[in-house]
């Protein structure tokens, strides 16, 4: 199986933007048009965007809804939107507006019975679990509060709910373009086996995408790396198909 690369468009304040490390105080504003990267990656050969609200992620409710229904409207790539979801609500007019995929991440892991009842509502092919992690510890709301919680056995426990689908996040190495954790993407994929795992944080070259083939995920998100210019979309996606 091809991995898959897929584009991240992080939202705050209607701009594109990246956070060093997770830290709402560390941001980069790289464009000022969502829409237009949108266009940009798919242009490019995405198969997929990802979108993360992260003003929704951090009061708690989404936030961005129209900027992302202006993005659903003008690429035909598909789309998974994460940030803020925390109800069935939230998640319906999300996908009503042609979201293809919603990420369920704190409400998630705080109230596990939410992923039973969107898999049976929505079905399980329109829904992700994010489950964002610093040294194999849960975080939630924004990556603003840590738990003990090992990110492996919270994962475990939400596919016996359903969930068939993953995004694992290391916020040690999320924009900081030092590279993927490949450990810690091998060991989650390796324990959730039956399940599909993203890879998210860090990947920066060629080399990082090469190396995450031979980690048993399905696909990996990146961020800063193609906003920096350190790694295109095309060359990230045709040494993912040759590897």
């Amino acid at each position: 199986m091809t991995l898959e690369v897929i584009p991240a468009i992080d939202l705050r304040g209607g701009k594109v933007v990246r956070f060093y490390q997770g830290d709402y105080d560390r941001e980069t504003v790289f464009d000022e048009d969502p829409v237009r990267v949108a266009q940009r990656w798919e242009s490019e050969g995405a198969g997929w965007i990802h979108v993360v609200d992260l003003d929704g992620a951090r009061v708690g409710a989404p936030m961005q809804a129209e900027i992302v229904r202006r993005i659903v409207g003008a690429v035909s790539t598909p789309v998974q939107v994460g940030g803020g979801i925390r109800t069935l609500e939230d998640a319906q007019s999300l996908l009503d507006i042609g979201v293809d995929r919603v990420v369920l991440g704190t409400v998630a892991v705080e109230d596990p019975v939410i992923v039973a009842g969107a898999c049976e509502r929505f079905g399980t092919e329109h829904i992700i679990v994010g489950i964002d992690a610093r040294d194999g510890r849960v975080a939630l709301r924004g990556w603003k509060t840590s738990s003990n919680r090992v990110a492996t056995e919270v994962a475990l426990g939400l596919a016996a709910r359903g969930a068939v689908r993953f995004v694992h996040t290391d916020i040690a190495r999320d924009g900081t373009l030092e590279g993927p954790n490949l450990v810690a993407m091998r060991t989650f994929a390796k324990t959730l086996r039956d399940s599909a795992v993203i890879a998210s944080g860090g990947v920066s070259t060629v080399e990082d995408v090469r190396a995450l083939v031979g980690t048993g995920v399905e696909g990996v998100i990146v961020g800063r790396a193609l906003y920096t210019g350190d790694l295109t979309l095309p060359e990230a996606i045709e040494v993912a198909a040759s590897a």
